[in-house]
């Protein structure tokens, strides 16, 4: 071992502290949940005395598992391993109460703190082995976060959750194995050295698409979204809290760990990533405006705000050596996109404790006469909404100002800046959805009347106690903090990180409060008011049986990307295309004989042997060579374990 030692310990703290949360529970549950809590706060302690003031810490194992792990805490990753400790104290002080009538409480304790392990050992990673490598345990890990309440509807959105993670790592897996056998290594400069070897052909786009669609499907990229709406409403808050704040941005880490290595200025790599990100972006906004249920509407929000980012990294390599804005907007988009979603989760969590509901029209009218709640909630809708003063406002800023900079860098050169102009709007467009579904999501809970007999039992009772309190307050209160001081405070995240982004310095102090930046803000809140004025009001609410106005979901069920596409073809058609690859090979290999017909004669006896318990000999030894030696039967039982492992993970 070599490095700093307190490196591995910000890694390997939250594994220990796992397995001493069950002997701690053994005590009693208050003894667990001050112990986690008190490991959190050890967490986020350490990582701030790890910050980079000279050298970055770095640390090397060289034996372990024989690839080696490699931690480094630059820039960019002590940011966001920081950001992850902070969420991870905030929910876990939340969590005390949230769980505190709820069974199963030590299961979600103990598989919360490896995903934190899992999580920081992705951001500090310094070799692919070690990114791949916590980047799969914190798929196993989280996939018990998410089936948490073991509902019928946790069970599928895990389910889910748990197919497309180990789709995506397999995808990912090739595109790493790719990049070893290119380069013989597998450091995070091999990406790079790749892209030299390959010499911008195509095992060069092949290895990014590889890993695009590993990293994406964790980020949450259309068209790999579909777990994201389903699993953040069946999770407990916190854990959606995390999954939405945290675990998209370890996809979103491989995703710019590629794009500013293998794929670095290159306009082809912009296109490609700029398409899904767009779509994402307003997507995800159309699916949170139809959705009716608080934290599928926050879900579909993280979605659009991640199309919000990977439009940003697109940016990046199309504007080359002037990238400086949309290596800004791209990182504090990021954490301010983290820091927001643990508000609104926490504080969804806030109203799913109490009532136990989701739904808007069971919900509504909850939080009247609850100042405290109100301001954090608006805390959080004024962030994402880009509001000027709060922190969502100074990177949707940035972003912007990255689009109309190409827009006018094409123009100089005399080329078509249309698509670029429709982008614009489009984000634009996106930005004007996030006002009008936050605005549906505010007045329901806060403006509106609740329904008969509750209001009284919503005054009386308490909504939350101290601790929780503290977790929500103490967030939300850094939301217009950063947002009034960007440039002290945001700026300085944009520089720190921009050595690992290698992206160039801003051409110039971006004046965010400027006529023209303030534009930009002033046309989507325009477009949000209208859109929910003249269609959330008018097309998504109709009159009930009682006279009041209720929300309805009109989005047309046929829409459903996973029933309509994923699941036919995972079931369906994947299954045909194996058996005919596996007739094909049989074939090839070994001419006329079939390949499902390799069978003993009726005179010939099986026995069971005698040195193994697990197979049986049988008498006719050349029967027993021609079975076993068949590429064909080989390819057939493959095939038949890959569609049995698909089917149990998607139904069972």
């Amino acid at each position: 071992m070599e490095g700093n030692i307190w490196l591995l310990g910000a890694v390997a703290w939250p594994f220990l502290a796992a397995f001493i949360s069950l002997l701690a529970g053994k005590k009693g549950e208050r003894n667990r949940d001050v112990f986690a809590s008190a490991a959190m706060v050890m967490e986020f302690t350490g990582m701030l005395c790890l910050y980079p003031a000279d050298s970055p810490a770095a640390f090397s194992w060289a034996g372990f598992c024989e690839m080696g792990i490699w931690l480094r805490a630059d820039g960019f990753r002590w940011l966001y391993s920081t950001i992850a400790a902070f969420m991870w104290m905030m929910t876990t002080l939340f969590s005390m109460e949230y769980f505190a009538r709820r069974g199963n409480r030590g299961r979600y304790c103990f598989f919360s703190l490896l995903t934190c392990g899992a999580t920081m050992g992705v951001f500090l990673s310094d070799s692919l082995f070690s990114l791949f490598l916590f980047f799969e345990i914190m798929g196993l890990t989280s996939f018990v976060m998410v089936i948490q309440e073991e509902t019928e509807a946790a069970g599928r959105a895990a389910r889910t959750y748990l197919a497309i993670a180990v789709i995506g790592g397999l995808c990912a897996l090739s595109g790493i194995f790719m990049i070893a056998a290119g380069t013989g290594n597998l450091s995070m400069d091999s990406l790079e050295q790749f892209r030299k070897a390959t010499g911008g052909t195509w095992p060069l786009y092949l290895a990014g698409a590889l890993l695009l669609a590993g990293f994406g499907a964790k980020a949450g990229m259309y068209p790999l979204h579909v777990w994201l709406p389903n699993a953040h409403p069946v999770a407990p808050a916190p854990a959606s809290a995390l999954l939405s704040g945290i675990l998209t941005k370890t996809g979103v880490f491989g995703i710019l760990a590629v794009t500013v290595t293998m794929f670095r200025h290159d306009m082809a790599w912009g296109m490609v990533l700029l398409v899904p990100g767009a779509v994402t972006m307003v997507l995800g906004a159309i699916l949170a405006v139809f959705s009716i249920d608080l934290k599928r509407t926050l879900a579909c929000s993280s979605m659009s705000q991640i199309g919000f980012i990977l439009t940003g990294c697109a940016m990046q390599c199309l504007l080359g050596e002037e990238n400086g804005l949309a290596v800004s907007g791209t990182v504090l988009h990021m954490v301010n996109h983290s820091m927001i979603k643990l508000v609104l989760f926490m504080a969804a969590g806030c109203i799913y404790m109490n009532l136990h509901k989701l739904d808007l029209n069971e919900i509504r009218g909850y939080g009247r006469n609850k100042p405290f709640l109100m301001l954090v909630f608006a805390m959080g809708a004024y962030g994402i909404c880009g509001i000027p003063l709060w922190n969502g406002y100074v990177s949707k800023t940035l972003l912007h100002e990255s689009i109309v900079e190409y827009v006018e860098v094409l123009g100089a050169r005399g080329a078509d800046a249309l698509p670029f102009q429709v982008l614009e709007w489009a984000f634009l467009l996106a930005g004007g959805l996030t006002v009008a579904y936050m605005a549906k999501l505010f007045a329901a809970i806060f403006l509106e009347k609740a329904p008969m007999g509750r209001e009284r039992d919503d005054r009386e009772k308490r909504y939350a106690g101290t601790a929780a309190c503290f977790a929500l307050g103490g967030s939300a209160c850094l939301l217009p903090l950063m947002g009034m001081a960007p440039h002290r405070i945001m700026d300085r995240m944009a520089d720190i990180s921009r050595p690992f982004l290698r992206g160039a310095q801003a051409p110039h102090q971006v004046e965010y409060f400027s006529e023209a930046n303030l534009r930009g803000a002033c046309i989507s809140i325009s477009i949000g008011i209208l859109v929910y004025v003249l269609f959330i009001r008018r097309y998504l609410m109709e009159t009930g049986e009682d006279g009041t106005r209720v929300y309805v979901d009109r989005w047309p069920a046929w829409l459903n990307l996973e029933d309509r596409v994923y699941r036919p073809l995972v079931l369906t058609v994947l299954p045909f295309l194996g058996a005919v690859l596996a007739r094909c090979v049989n074939g090839i290999c070994e001419g006329p004989l079939p390949l499902f017909m390799k069978r003993p004669e009726k005179n010939q006896v099986v026995a069971p042997g005698e040195s193994s318990r697990f197979f049986r000999q049988a008498q006719d030894v050349r029967l027993l060579h021609m079975i076993y030696s068949s590429m064909g039967y080989g390819f057939m039982m493959l095939g038949a374990g890959l569609i049995l492992m698909t089917a149990y993970v998607l139904f069972l």
